[in-house]
């Protein structure tokens, strides 16, 4: 069976569709969730409101992945500017974990995470470390570092 990279699904599981989605599919999802995002981000987040709007872009405007071209980029300025939750997109009650900069070149700069992005977090390390099993997985791999060799 050509699995085209990836591994067969065990008995009785199935893959996710996205792992098995066209390339087409993916871009499709991925502009959906970009859409999103800005969205979302415009209506929750005052300074991207306003920078959006001094750029004359709207996230109605978004009809392609060209179109981002249009939207300023966050830089680290404006994490330290607006610290420490003024970037937030949440309410800070939904706010499971925090990471924060040590600040060692000024205001440290801090990023919150919702539950579902820890989620989301976890199953993409998840996935992305499963990996293929057996002779998949060494079968390109020197003897030396194969796991269980001595």
């Amino acid at each position: 069976m050509k699995t085209h990279g990836r591994r067969p699904a065990a008995a009785g599981q199935g893959l996710d569709p996205i792992e098995t989605a066209s390339r087409d599919e993916l871009a499709a999802l991925q502009l959906e969730r970009l859409k999103w995002s800005v969205a979302h981000a415009y209506g929750h987040v005052e300074h991207y409101r306003k920078v959006f709007d001094q750029a004359g872009a709207h996230p109605d405007d978004i009809r392609s992945f060209a179109d981002l071209a249009r939207f300023p980029f966050l830089v680290k300025s404006d994490l330290r500017d607006h610290y420490p939750f003024g970037l937030f997109a949440v309410p800070r009650e939904q706010v499971v974990r925090i990471h924060a900069s040590s600040g060692t070149t000024g205001k440290p700069t801090v990023v919150g995470y919702t539950r579902r992005d820890i989620d989301t977090w976890a199953g993409l390390v998840a996935r992305s470390t499963e990996g293929p099993t057996g002779a998949d997985r060494y079968g390109s791999e020197p003897r030396r570092y194969r796991r269980g060799a001595p």
